[in-house]
């Protein structure tokens, strides 16, 4: 097998061949194939929620196709009837993806090629790749003629990427189809050790992160290009965020992202990165703390995953300034998105000593949120996402990963995790719902900085072993 490899001793799952959506490998290469690409303002997901129903159809299980406002713009709801003793457990994966960079693709991002067992395209990991797993090992139990304890949803949902008419819309317009007493959806990963092939840790996270839109801006005087002052804009701003890259947020260690710590310090083979974090986990001074926090980052296999849940992050996503290559303009913008810690870092204060950072800089800050918004609606906006309580572990779905993840990963471990993003979650946990997130597939270091990136692909080996374990998660159920 070229690249992930399973550990010793897993189950391995049954392959079945032909596109009848059982095979997680083919499903999701027909997934890759539709482009629902955008960039913030919604996808086509028409066709795409369209070629999923005739698949469950096929199967005999009843679909809608919930169209939005938006032209072409769809979410796909499937419905397993189960014996209904428990309330229905919601999969949900969206349909959208983001835009691509055509240019710096090895394969083409809507082509699903399979090359030396990696299947690749926009998507593959975030998340069509979950998707076909999670809609493949149900359609394996259907065709099984198994009946479940409760009602199986599946949801293809639109504009999770951006876009008006996302899961937010669609649980306020249509909740009684999508109603659930649990749900499942991305987030939490089954990483690889230092050799970056066998699976070392499963994580189920139980809670997103949240972040908001910025805008730094600085000025300077407008003139010709032929005698420039000595404060452009431009370098201004260049200086402002020079500064707020090198700015590094104090470690913060809730206790979710503590306990994922411990569990990942048990887990790894590298005896140097254990060592770090029991460090880091046993550090009393906040200097203490900050300093093993940045050497778990560095002698971490996944550093931007395991940065992104010890501190708040910046990440900078855009920039513009200048119209006319004659002129020095006098104002330069960049985007900047801040990610927060659940339980960690206090929005408002962060927010006012990022503005006292930049003010010396001769910079602003601009808090991005909705048409019509103030600072302060937006931070309680913020402040109120960022208190949605964890899913309890305390659950037969939880219990059910875990011990299905182990069946067929003999030895690895698993952990209650944070995930370093937002995810289609809120309007349910918002409900007393618990939510958990999962992608389905090993992945390496590498693998994972491809999400959202350039040639982004899957394993098609670990994407076969994810969805056994979500079979035998499923099997759980049966009745």
């Amino acid at each position: 097998m070229t690249g992930i490899a399973a550990a010793a001793g897993v189950v391995r799952p049954a392959v079945a061949e032909g596109g009848d959506g059982t095979d997680p490998v083919v499903l999701a290469q027909e997934m890759l194939r539709f482009d629902t690409s955008h960039t913030g303002q919604g996808g086509v997901t028409l066709p795409f929620a369209e070629a999923l129903r005739a698949k469950w159809t096929a199967a005999g299980v009843s679909t809608q196709i919930i169209p939005t406002p938006k032209a072409d713009n769809a979410h796909l709801v499937a419905r397993v009837p189960g014996q209904g003793g428990k309330p229905p457990l919601l999969f949900m994966s969206h349909s959208d993806v983001v835009t691509v960079e055509r240019e710096n693709w090895q394969q083409d991002p809507y082509g699903g090629a399979i090359v030396d067992g990696w299947l690749h395209g926009r998507g593959a990991i975030d998340m069509k790749g979950a998707g076909a797993a999670f809609m493949a090992a149900i359609l394996r139990h259907v065709k099984e003629g198994a009946t479940f304890d409760r009602d199986i949803l599946y949801l293809a949902d639109a504009d999770e990427e951006g876009g008006a008419y996302g899961a937010r819309w669609l649980v306020d317009n249509h909740y009684d189809k999508v109603a659930a007493g649990a749900a499942i959806t991305e987030g939490g990963w089954l990483l690889t050790g230092p050799d970056g092939m066998a699976p070392m840790l499963a994580s189920l996270s139980t809670r997103d992160r949240t972040s908001i839109l910025t805008e730094v801006s600085a000025t300077g005087a407008a003139t010709h290009s032929s005698h420039p002052d000595d404060g452009p804009a431009i370098t201004r701003l260049g200086a402002a965020l020079t500064a707020l890259s090198r700015y590094k947020p104090a470690v913060r260690l809730p206790a979710l992202v503590r306990d994922y710590f411990t569990a990942l310090g048990q887990a790894t083979p590298d005896t140097r990165f254990a060592t770090a974090i029991r460090h880091l986990l046993r550090a009393e001074a906040q200097a203490d703390r900050d300093h093993w926090g940045a050497v778990v980052v560095r002698l971490s296999d996944h550093p931007w995953i395991h940065n992104s849940l010890l501190r708040t992050t910046f990440s900078f996503v855009g920039q513009r300034g200048g119209y006319y290559s004659s002129i020095v303009p006098s104002t330069a913008v960049a985007e900047v998105r801040i990610g927060f810690v659940p339980d960690g870092d206090d929005p408002t204060r962060f927010i006012d000593d990022v503005r006292t950072l930049l003010s010396a800089q001769g910079a602003t800050l601009r808090l991005i949120g909705r048409e019509g918004d103030t600072d302060t609606q937006i931070l309680a906006r913020l402040t109120s996402d960022l208190s949605l309580p964890a899913s309890s572990v305390d659950t037969d779905v939880y219990r059910h990963w875990d011990a299905a993840t182990r069946e067929v990963y003999p030895g690895l471990r698993t952990a209650p995790s944070q995930f370093e993003a937002s995810t289609s979650a809120r309007p349910w946990r918002e409900k007393g719902i618990p939510v958990y997130g999962l992608y389905p597939y090993a992945v390496d270091g590498d693998t994972a900085t491809r999400m959202h990136g350039n040639n982004e692909r899957v394993n098609t080996d670990a994407l076969r072993q994810g969805t056994e374990a979500l079979y035998r998660f499923l099997a759980r159920l049966r009745v």
